[in-house]
C-alpha cells in the first residue's frame, strides 16, 4: 500500500493529467493534492464536485440502482477532461479521485480508466 501522496503522485504520472485530488465527498474536504498547471482550486474542486457526487448517487437511488454501479463521471471541456472515480473500497467513507487532464494529451479513456482502478487497492487512508 501507498501513502496519498504516493497515490497522488502515480495519478498526475497518467499521460495527460495535469491536476488530481483526492476528495471525501461527505465532508467536502481535499485529503490530498498535486497540480502541475491545471491551475484549479482544489478546495472549490473538492466542494462542488462533492455536490456533483451526492446528485449522481441521489438519481441512482430514484432509479433503482445499486450505488456502486457508478465507475466514474466524465465532465468534457473544450481543452480538458475531468474524471470522478469513486473508490468502492472506500466508498463508505465517500471518497473519490479527480483528475484533471489536458484533452489533446490524453490516452484513450478506457487505458485512464484502468490505470485509475489500479490505484485504489494502493491507497491507505
Amino acid at each position: 500500500m501507498d501513502s496519498l501522496n504516493g497515490v497522488l503522485m502515480k495519478a498526475l504520472a497518467i499521460e495527460g493529467a495535469t491536476g488530481v485530488a483526492i476528495v471525501d465527498f461527505q465532508q467536502r474536504r481535499v485529503l490530498g493534492a498535486l497540480d502541475r498547471g491545471s491551475g484549479l482550486d482544489m478546495d472549490k474542486v473538492a466542494y462542488g464536485d462533492s455536490d456533483v457526487m451526492r446528485a449522481k448517487l441521489y438519481t441512482l437511488e430514484l432509479l433503482g440502482y445499486p450505488q456502486d454501479s457508478v465507475e466514474d463521471i466524465l465532465i468534457t471541456l473544450g481543452a480538458e477532461l475531468h474524471i470522478i472515480r469513486p473508490l468502492p473500497r472506500l466508498r463508505e467513507g465517500g471518497i473519490f479521485i479527480y483528475l484533471v487532464l489536458e484533452r489533446d494529451r490524453t490516452l484513450p479513456l478506457d487505458d485512464i480508466r484502468r490505470q485509475l482502478r489500479a490505484l485504489e487497492p494502493l491507497l491507505e487512508l
